[in-house]
């Protein structure tokens, strides 16, 4: 069956809400050095500034579920984007560390809200095409994760905003704000005969989907720790010059997990995706670790595809093994224990560093995750045929 010109809409707009997802979060790394200094702030504080959205994820994720039952998908994600856009541009007002952190996690409020609404509306919009619309959403979170890397600095938005990281941040949440109104606009309603959100209290007797928030939370932990802690490792060990690059290719490198998945569509089976990711994974690490010079770029390639193919296959769970009805709520457990996860492990990073003064202890955490995520998946249970690939 052929997509309809409606469909396309749809895409595009699933497309730049998953941009819109990550597109203040990640305008973060490449600015540390400079909030850093201009702040005080210790390398703790810096775990915390990356990860802390990190954390609201897992708060929000079951109200995000109570909003669309109230709400919609649609309406529960127009409303987080709402959100996104304002709190997002106001955290570099003052500058002022409360402000900074108290307008990070109303930032991070309206991402957990709108996230468990995407599963939702691929399940809606394309119940027989589930895994084209996954990659599309996933794609723009992807896209949103790598373009404030490679465009804030030394070329992009900060210079734009004169050296400024506040007016950076805020430009950011320009295009949220943008992309938002677009959505908005043209945004279908639901249609008769969609699936009604009555349910939205996770099922946490299910251990399917415990097992699977907290296997993807250790592949989160290494992505959101890398994004943390390179730019401050890079610094101090004599790189400076290549914090841009690295976290570039580190972000840049997960959109090539879409054609590895359409060459090998077996990866959305589950275990193998996770396993083989969590072996990559534990590799990238190291390397960054132990390899001088800009080699670090190249084992940055490889730790953010092992992170992003994971996380393709997490999202195209949802839709493919929760009941009708039940699609944001088993949602919301997943995301709720993944990026619970995924806050803790790089806190603990950053208070190794901060303790012993080694910077390579921020990575150990991240390492011991890789090997937790292996050996987590082989437990999982996954169905054998990928849903509406054709």
């Amino acid at each position: 069956m052929r997509l309809t010109r409606a469909d396309w809409v749809r895409l595009l707009l699933l497309w730049l809400g998953g941009i819109d997802l990550r597109l203040t979060m990640l305008a973060v790394p490449p600015l540390i050095p400079l909030i850093h200094r201009e702040l005080n702030l210790d390398e703790k504080a810096v775990g915390a500034l990356v990860s802390g959205p990190v954390l609201i994820l897992a708060i929000a994720s079951v109200p995000g579920s109570l909003l669309i039952a109230k709400l919609g998908a649609r309406g529960a994600l127009l409303t987080g984007l709402g959100a996104v856009a304002l709190f997002g541009a106001v955290r570099g007002y003052g500058p002022s560390v409360p402000v900074l952190f108290s307008a990070t996690f109303l930032m991070g409020v309206g991402v957990a809200v709108t996230q468990p609404a995407f599963p939702s509306l691929v399940r809606e919009w394309f119940p027989r095409r589930i895994a084209i619309a996954t990659a599309v959403y996933s794609n723009g979170i992807l896209i949103g994760e790598t373009l404030p890397t490679a465009l804030t600095t030394p070329v992009g938005v900060l210079p734009l905003a004169h050296g400024d990281w506040r007016w950076a941040l805020a430009a950011w949440s320009l295009l949220v704000l943008l992309s938002g109104i677009a959505i908005g606009a043209a945004a279908p309603t639901r249609r008769a005969g969609s699936e009604v959100h009555r349910r939205w209290w996770p099922d946490w007797r299910q251990g399917q989907a415990i097992r699977i928030g907290l296997v993807m939370g250790m592949a989160s932990a290494a992505y959101f720790g890398a994004n943390a802690f390179i730019p401050d490792f890079l610094d101090q060990t004599g790189r400076h010059n290549l914090i841009s690059p690295t976290l570039a290719v580190l972000n840049g490198s997960q959109l090539l997990t879409a054609p590895a998945v359409a060459l090998w569509p077996q990866l959305l089976t589950g275990r193998a995706g996770f396993i083989g990711a969590a072996v990559v994974m534990a590799a990238g690490q190291i390397g960054i670790v132990l390899t001088p010079g800009a080699g670090v770029v190249g084992w940055a390639f490889v730790l953010g595809f092992s992170t992003a193919l994971a996380f393709v296959v997490v999202l195209s769970l949802p839709p493919r093994l929760a009941p009708a009805g039940d699609v944001a709520r088993m949602s919301a457990a997943i995301f709720t224990l993944q990026y619970a996860t995924a806050f803790v492990i790089p806190l603990i990073a950053g208070g190794l560093w901060d303790a012993t003064g080694l910077a390579v202890l921020a990575f150990a955490p991240g390492i011991l995750a890789a090997g937790a995520m292996a050996w987590g998946a082989m437990s999982l249970r996954m169905p054998e045929r990928v849903q509406g690939s054709g």
